[in-house]
C-alpha cells in the first residue's frame, strides 16, 4: 500500500483503537498490522505526539511478561478529535469513491 495513504490515516486508526479500550504500544502495532502493513517505528512517535497534544494520557501497568507496560487512554479532547477525524475521513473517502467509481457529477 502507498506509504502516503497509510501515513494519513494512522492518527485516525490509533485514536479509534484506543477509544475502544486502553492499549499499550505493541498491542496497537499488532492490531493495525493485522489490517495494514506498518512498521513498529511509525506508531511510537505518533503515540508521543498524540499524548503531548492532549489526546491521550498514559499509565503503567505490571505485565506478567517483562517490565510494566505503558498504556494509552483517550481523553475527552481525544474523543472530540476522533469525531472530527471520522467526519473528515467519511467526506474524503465518499468523494474519492465517487470519483473512482465514475460519480454522477460530470
Amino acid at each position: 500500500m502507498n506509504p502516503q495513504f497509510k501515513k494519513g490515516v494512522l492518527n485516525l486508526c490509533v485514536l479509534a483503537l484506543v477509544a475502544e479500550q486502553d492499549r499499550y504500544g505493541y498491542e496497537l502495532v499488532q492490531a493495525i498490522s493485522s489490517k495494514v502493513a506498518i512498521s513498529e517505528g511509525t506508531v511510537y512517535p505518533l503515540l508521543r505526539r498524540l499524548t503531548t497534544e492532549g489526546y491521550f494520557t498514559t499509565y503503567l501497568m505490571e505485565s506478567g511478561e517483562g517490565p510494566p507496560r505503558k498504556y494509552y487512554q483517550i481523553t475527552e479532547q481525544g474523543r472530540k478529535h476522533l469525531v472530527e477525524l471520522r467526519r473528515e475521513w467519511n467526506v474524503f473517502t465518499n468523494g474519492v469513491n465517487d470519483l473512482i467509481r465514475g460519480g454522477d457529477d460530470r
